[in-house]
């Protein structure tokens, strides 16, 4: 009988821990919810287009008033992180693509939508920069294979791998 006890208490002592710590979970979640998280990323203002036919590293960035939609729908300390982090990857990439790349054209596709690439072989596409979540980053073209869309913080390795296909 008085083990039947001794369960019988540490069974709802271990119930009522469990339950204690997922209302704490709980809290925690709501904390999380409440903060903004970014969706799609809003459309910019322009809607004209670029052609590139030869090989570049084209980057793009929002216009100043989809930098503002982009704020409006942000919570403040991801909008600036993000800012931050596309100011010194943008700043890496172009000093890598200098560096190591010279024969690389590099472009800078303000106030455009549409990015036309023309490879001699044909075969035309077209990137709408609405479509790309991120607020900034770098289009790789070689002039002949389709464009690839690099993630500046490994630049150098995507470049060798782009380049050397």
């Amino acid at each position: 009988m008085k083990w039947q006890l001794i369960i019988f208490f540490l069974v709802i002592a271990a119930g009522l821990s469990c339950s204690d710590s997922s209302s704490q979970a709980g809290g925690k979640e709501n904390k999380i919810a409440d903060i903004k998280k970014p969706g799609n990323k809003p459309a910019g203002s322009y809607s004209d287009t670029i052609k590139i036919n030869f090989p570049s590293a084209v980057f793009y960035t929002p216009d100043s008033l989809q930098l503002e939609k982009i704020k409006a729908v942000t919570d403040s300390v991801i909008f600036e992180s993000n800012i931050h982090d596309c100011f010194y990857q943008m700043r890496y990439s172009h000093s890598s693509l200098r560096k190591s790349w010279p024969k690389i054209k590099i472009v800078e596709a303000k106030n455009v939508r549409f990015i036309l690439f023309e490879p001699a072989g044909g075969n035309r596409e077209c990137v709408d920069l609405d479509s790309l979540n991120d607020p900034c980053g770098v289009l790789v073209f070689d002039g002949n294979k389709r464009p690839r869309l690099v993630d500046m913080t490994n630049i150098d390795t995507e470049l060798g791998f782009y380049f050397s296909e």
